[in-house]
């Protein structure tokens, strides 16, 4: 039985967004045109530049083929002509300076024997797009630890900072490699399987190549100076120094990633061109599309997520097969460490994610009906069974933490309750809103929408029900804070208050707003989503902080053990890794086969005769198997970052105690006493 999910309709479109409505389906030009010498060597030069920033999309225009036959329509509106040479998109005159995109047939796709050139497109892109979140992530995380470093005035904690983001980075320059070779593969492998469209998608932002090199180059040299320079710049003022070093290796990824996204946003909504598909000079148009914001937000933090799975996976791997209780509490802390780090990036991406599908449906409402509300949403549906497993699962390990913390029995009355808000708001976060029924199950029932679950899929109350676990899962971790913890403030009553209040009011606002919105047409109710998220995200600054200042003076029971951690829970955050790094994989699929049979929206058609959608599971085990061809490589990253390096293992020698005589900065006895009594 098919289902489709409750879709935001009637929503105002922009004066711009109703000019681009006219030129959909206009016809395309059959001319086509070689690269030169030159334009082969910028081409090349993209695997680099795209360092794992181009994400799925770039070749899931062309591989996964998520489409329907290339014969289907897909227009819902008549196609009305404008004048040639005006952006379809913007609306704006400009003078055509490349070939209109060609009519693709099946001569146009080379074949290989037997190779199935979809699904080796699919298998390379999405390991360069894993690898490249990840070597996004690496870095920044390697600056917030330490940066955390500098700032704790704990000696103790501050080594085991410095070595754990040293260690870190020395995998990123690995991954880094991996996946510049992956781009090249990819961009071989685009230019074999599909050399006319790669063509004109590189003709169109040929204007941009000279950007994309120079920022890879000078992320490349800002990563080495800044793994090559930990050293040297490793006392006093000199490590801000290092810092700051740090920033620009970051600043230069994120660039380098949304630059990177204006190829992904301008295959689902293209600007800069125009009914034909020819260039019209203004690059910045090609790059600032109806999409390219969004997925900027959505796209970044997605990678934090690959990053941090990544790293909660390795350190659960290693925690499991640990021979000594030292090792055991360092790769304890590292998960818990990272957890936090991951969850920071997985709270506000139900936001992002809806603020991406509702730039969607303003661009172009039949990609959103298509991926919310037709052939897709059982793809959905799965994606949003994984996202609420990752909050039940983050909350899970955070309840099976407080093993290590002395004194944690007082709230495990509390777990209980928490665990059902959290199916509750599960339950509901996944039931679609209506049916697609035969004509009798439709008379039984009374219409193709049940007339109470139906309710709990329209947006307003999926918005209530995220919003209720990222509130519920903010709750478990104040109560791990406190569970080691006697509060002796003077005020701390009142804080107990206050805390109760923003929680209680945000809750309240949440779900009396979905319940408001059943009552709405979808054109209002879909405004219905900011009042919600901005009562959510006050609640969470108010709480954290106050319970922060409340704790931080607060009588400690006993140290916190690090490495008592039951099995179950470093099982749950190995399997929280795989989960993210997989809903990342089935994203980037729905994603891409919104455009259907096109390669370029409405602009080129794909002509391959195996453009045609994937069935549900197929997809789904190309996606596992993705999935698990990443972690197998990552193996391999983490056993050349390790192997011949015995300093890789300093900060388990600082765990157990033995660093005095191994770091002279920080002169502070070590002691193994010491280290694990520091939270």
């Amino acid at each position: 039985m098919a289902i489709t999910w409750a879709v935001p309709g009637g929503l105002r479109r922009r004066s711009r967004l109703q000019f681009r409505r006219l030129c959909c389906g206009a016809p395309l030009s059959q001319a086509s045109w070689p690269p030169s010498m030159p334009d082969m060597r910028a081409l090349f030069l993209i695997s680099f530049l795209l360092s794992g920033s181009v994400g799925e999309d770039l070749a899931l225009a062309l591989e996964r083929s998520a489409y329907s036959s290339p014969a289907e329509p897909n227009e819902l509106e008549p196609p009305l002509r404008v004048p040639p040479g005006t952006d379809i998109y913007y609306g704006t005159p400009g003078r055509p300076v490349s070939d209109p995109a060609p009519r693709l047939t099946a001569a146009d796709y080379p074949r290989y024997g037997s190779v199935d050139s979809r699904l080796a497109i699919w298998v390379v892109t999405q390991q360069h797009t894993y690898f490249g979140g990840f070597v996004l992530a690496l870095p920044i995380f390697c600056l917030i630890i330490e940066v955390m470093g500098l700032l704790t005035r704990d000696p103790v904690a501050a080594v085991r900072y410095d070595r754990l983001a040293r260690d870190f980075l020395r995998i990123s320059l690995i991954a880094f490699s991996i996946s510049s070779l992956l781009g090249v593969t990819l961009v071989a492998a685009l230019l074999a399987f599909y050399p006319t469209f790669f063509r004109y998608i590189t003709g169109v932002f040929k204007s941009m190549m000279g950007i994309y090199a120079l920022v890879f180059l000078a992320e490349s040299w800002a990563l080495c100076l800044y793994y090559y320079s930990w050293d040297r710049l490793s006392q006093g003022g000199r490590k801000w120094l290092h810092a700051a070093i740090g920033v620009v290796v970051n600043v230069c990824g994120t660039l380098l990633l949304f630059l990177a996204n204006s190829w992904v946003s301008f295959m689902m909504s293209p600007a800069g061109v125009d009914q034909a598909g020819r260039f019209l000079g203004n690059s910045w148009h090609t790059l600032h599309t109806a999409l390219w914001n969004p997925f900027n937000v959505h796209r970044f933090l997605a990678d934090m997520m690959t990053g941090g799975a990544v790293v909660l996976g390795y350190s659960a791997f290693r925690f499991l097969t640990a021979k000594s209780q030292d090792q055991k509490g360092y790769y304890d802390w590292m998960g818990h460490v990272f957890l936090f780090i991951t969850m920071a990036a997985l709270i506000p991406m139900p936001l992002a994610g809806y603020w991406l599908m509702r730039s969607v449906y303003e661009f172009r409402q039949q990609l959103g009906v298509t991926m919310m509300g037709g052939m897709l949403t059982w793809m959905f549906v799965l994606q949003a069974i994984a996202v609420g497993a990752l909050f039940i699962g983050a909350n899970y390990y955070l309840w099976q933490g407080m093993a290590r913390l002395p004194g944690a029995e007082r709230y495990h009355r509390y777990i209980k309750y928490i665990l059902f808000g959290l199916v509750i708001s599960f339950l509901v976060w996944f039931t679609p809103h209506t049916l697609v029924l035969t004509p009798e199950e439709a008379k039984d029932m009374g219409g193709s929408q049940h007339p109470v679950i139906g309710n709990y899929g329209v947006m307003s109350a999926k918005n209530a029900a995220i919003n209720t676990m990222i509130l519920l899962s903010a709750l478990s971790y104040i109560l791990y804070k406190r569970a080691n913890r006697v509060v002796t403030a003077s005020w701390a009553r009142t804080g107990d208050l206050v805390i109760g209040t923003v929680f209680c009011g945000a809750l309240v606002n949440v779900i009396g707003v979905a319940i408001y919105g059943f009552y709405l047409p979808a054109n209002v109710r879909v405004g219905l989503s900011l009042p919600q998220a901005l009562s959510t995200f006050t609640a969470l600054i108010v709480s954290l902080l106050i319970n922060r200042a409340m704790v931080r003076h607060a009588h400690t029971v006993g140290p916190i053990a690090w490495g008592k951690m039951p099995v179950r829970g470093q099982v749950i955050l190995f399997l929280l890794g795989m989960a993210f790094t997989w809903v990342m994989g089935l994203m980037g699929f729905i994603r891409s086969s919104g455009r259907l049979g096109w390669h370029v929206n409405e602009i080129m058609r794909d002509g391959s005769p195996w453009a045609f959608t994937p069935g549900f599971g197929f997809a789904a085990g190309m996606v596992t198997i993705n999935m698990v061809l990443f972690w197998i490589l990552l193996l391999g990253v983490f056993w050349l970052s390790h192997r011949g390096h015995r300093q890789a293992e300093a900060t388990e020698w600082a765990w157990a105690g033995r660093l005095q005589s191994r770091e002279g900065t920080f002169s502070p006895a070590m002691t193994k006493q010491g280290l694990l009594g520091d939270g």
